[in-house]
């Protein structure tokens, strides 16, 4: 075997060290075991491995100060509800309601913030472990008081001691590896963006653009995610080293999201035009590439190499230019030069996308170019945070829904534990908290993975327990199966269900024999899905059909707001300054929510969403309304005051109050097309007669007015069409609420 090169060593070390949380698991676990081995204490090596996995559950991306600040954190919630479920053991009235109240107080402390979210969700995992493990203590005649609690504590203290540590000696990975991730997706989603482009007739494009918007949820994602980590990490500061590098991609990623969503027009008359033509060809084979190099920036930025954006592209711009031009002088009708003018506005917006790309070698050289400031959505004060929960104290909210639904499905689950005695009964308790999701699908989603996933390690743990008996063994395979766990959780719950079982009939063999664990696992198990699949169907059923109205008035003001500060910029000349990437950002985010919610819609019984079509239809065009926002961001330049602009200000104002109406409507449930309608109709008429005027002929007058031309009646159709879905929303909302039972 031929011996690594240094650059090939640096790369295995890169990859090692982007697998950062298994392998923090192995050598805690590892470490762990061997210490109870060498101490000759194996009976605490369940509540030591327990109480490292709700550590290492309630880790969230950050600097290794905020790490240690949340480590301490944890660690102070952990023994508080460890020392409780102790204390109240014994009481089972005291027990269940002190663990309903934490479930829904902990629940409710995720509206602060992702960072107590997860130590909240976390400190409830820790307190059904303290349930097993003094359960399992008491079953063996092992009864020290306030020894499980210590020992759980120690566990995740010793997990800390890893994360702390590991965060400051790789403080830039979890940026890069965030980074990867969100150019691969922002790559795909430019990829399949291309194919909107095919001159092909009977083409659905409504289909295409719904796979779009769900594309585009995905990107939003991973850029939030970003963000969030680049500002973690800098706070307040002025970043340095790798960390300002990595923050000119993220704002490279986001300049190239706003080009790359555009639409200059309908893709539909575009395809009619040009369909004996190889423009739109020509098109897709320039998109299709600047996708590619997208995801060749994410194997540079994994590799820490410089990026080259090749010269494949520059050359299909220069035939693109080619291919407008020899159409130019073919087109022999206004309509035709109209939709030519477009594909000129799009060919020069790749041109300035290709040069995004171009600039991601040296991303530092952005801060002379712009603003490059991030939001800070974390909570500013004590008062802030408890602000934040108190707003979700309303029977609106999902999360109180979620967090009251919790707490019942935990006391209905106790009260079958005591009415059938079942052995290792506590199962019951931890399933039902693990499988009981916000949203219905994805409750339905885990229950049927948590069952077969329990099943396939039980009769994993039953084989490998006859075929190794021996406890060294033994122990191997529970540290290997806790990083399977954690290396799959995100990704195969099924598997990491397996593996958390396997995990644990390897550890309780360490004390005892866990074979008569492996029937009422199983049962258990199905019992506490059972509940939670009830609870989530039966209690306070959030049905995304019921949230439509306000997630689409707030992609609706969303849009509203995203306009106004490009109308702003058209005044005053492009900048990337804070207020205009923010607005730009919270629509997106309602794009994403509202895509979310439908696609959730239709994991619902058909039942509660029986006109689930008009909510697709209403997405759809949200979502070619941002793209058509986005291409007039793409465009944006200081034009000179005239007759025309005055008539583009006064229309794009009307817009904005038409979707700042619509969105009043949506959250009132009446869609009242009177209100404010002689402002709109003039609007409407001075965009008409403009084009009428010729603004429209692509034959003269400035470029960027003409697109802004273009893109505002798009924008009008747009309204139009979400007015007409709104309203049939509404109607059959009224019927269903007529008809609907008590």
């Amino acid at each position: 075997m031929l011996p690594l090169s240094p650059d090939a060593l640096r790369q295995q070390l890169r990859s090692f060290a982007s697998r950062a949380q298994p392998v923090r698991i192995l050598l805690t676990l590892g470490s762990l075991m061997a210490a109870c081995a060498w101490t000759g204490h194996p009976d605490a090596v369940i509540p030591l491995f327990l109480g490292a996995i709700a550590s290492a559950l309630a880790e969230t991306d950050d600097s290794w100060r905020g790490r240690l600040r949340a480590q301490l954190v944890t660690l102070g919630c952990f023994a508080a509800i460890a020392f409780a479920v102790e204390a109240a053991f014994g009481m089972p009235l005291l027990f269940i309601a002190g663990l309903a109240l934490s479930a829904f107080c902990l629940t409710m402390l995720g509206a602060v913030e992702a960072r107590y979210k997860a130590i909240a969700y976390a400190t409830l995992i820790l307190a059904m472990y303290a349930t097993l493990g003094i359960e399992n203590m008491g079953s063996h005649g092992v009864a020290h008081r306030g020894r499980e609690p210590l020992l759980l504590v120690a566990g995740a203290a010793w997990y800390g001691v890893f994360s702390v540590l590991w965060c400051a000696a790789f403080p830039a990975q979890p940026v890069q590896a965030r980074l990867v991730t969100l150019f691969t997706v922002l790559g795909n989603y430019v990829r399949f963006k291309a194919s909107l482009f095919e001159p092909l007739r009977g083409i659905d494009i409504e289909r295409k653009r719904l796979a779009l918007a769900q594309l585009n949820a995905e990107v939003v994602t991973e850029l939030n995610a970003a963000k969030e980590s680049i500002f973690r990490r800098i706070g307040a500061r002025a970043p340095t080293g790798r960390i300002s590098r990595y923050r000119g991609l993220y704002l490279i990623a986001q300049d190239v999201h706003e080009r790359a969503s555009s639409s200059h027009d309908d893709y539909n008359a575009l395809a009619d035009a040009f369909f004996h033509s190889d423009l739109l060809y020509r098109c897709q084979r320039v998109l299709g590439l600047q996708g590619l190099a997208c995801q060749r920036l994410a194997e540079s930025v994994a590799r820490r190499e410089p990026f080259e954006v090749g010269p494949e592209t520059v050359q299909a711009l220069a035939d693109l230019r080619s291919a407008i031009e020899h159409e130019r002088a073919r087109a022999d009708t206004p309509a035709r030069l109209a939709l030519l003018a477009s594909v000129e506005a799009l060919a020069r917006n790749l041109a300035l996308l290709d040069g995004q790309l171009a600039g991601a070698s040296q991303p530092s050289a952005r801060a002379g170019r712009t603003e490059m400031g991030l939001f800070d959505r974390s909570p500013r004060s004590w008062r802030d945070a408890v602000e934040r929960v108190r707003r979700q104290l309303t029977v609106r909210s999902p999360l109180f829904r979620h967090a009251l639904r919790l707490s019942i499905a935990l006391v209905a689950g106790y009260g079958v534990m005591q009415a059938i005695h079942p052995a290792q009964g506590y199962w019951i308790l931890l399933t039902t908290l693990f499988v009981c999701q916000q949203s219905y699908g994805d409750t339905i989603a885990r229950m049927g993975q948590r069952i077969a996933g329990t099943a396939l390690g039980v009769v994993a743990g039953w084989a490998l327990l006859q075929l190794f008996p021996q406890p060294l063994v033994q122990s191997v395979l529970a540290v290997v199966a806790g990083v399977l766990f954690f290396a799959t959780r995100t990704t195969r719950y099924l598997l990491a269900t397996a593996s958390m079982t396997l995990l644990v009939l390897m550890c309780f063999n360490q004390v005892g024999d866990s074979g008569v664990l492996l029937v009422p696992r199983l049962v258990d198990t199905a019992i506490g899905s059972a509940i939670a699949g009830l609870a989530v169907l039966l209690v306070l059923p959030h049905w995304q059909a019921r949230r439509i109205n306000e997630l689409a008035a707030a992609a609706m003001r969303g849009h509203a707001g995203y306009l106004r500060q490009i109308v702003v910029q058209y005044r005053t000349g492009a900048r990337d300054h804070l207020d205009y990437r923010l607005a730009r950002r919270n629509d997106h985010n309602a794009d994403a929510a509202l895509s979310t919610a439908v696609s959730d819609m239709f994991r619902e019984p058909g039942y509660v969403r029986p006109r689930a079509g008009v909510a697709l239809r209403f997405l759809i065009r949200s979502h070619t309304l941002l793209s058509y926002l986005s291409a007039l961001g793409a465009h944006r330049a200081a034009l000179p005051d005239s007759a025309q602009m005055a008539v583009l200000h006064a229309s794009a104002e009307g817009a904005i109050a038409a979707l700042e109406a619509l969105a009043a409507g949506l959250e009132k449930g009446v869609v009242d097309v009177t209100d404010g309608a002689e402002a709109e109709s003039a609007a409407r008429a001075a965009l008409a007669q403009a084009t009428a005027d010729g603004g429209e002929s692509g034959s003269a007058g400035d470029p960027q007015a003409r697109t802004f031309h273009t893109e505002l009646g798009l924008i009008w159709l747009q309204i139009d069409a979400l007015r007409t879905h709104a309203r049939e929303w509404l109607q059959s909302e009224g019927s269903e609420t007529t008809t609907a039972p008590a």
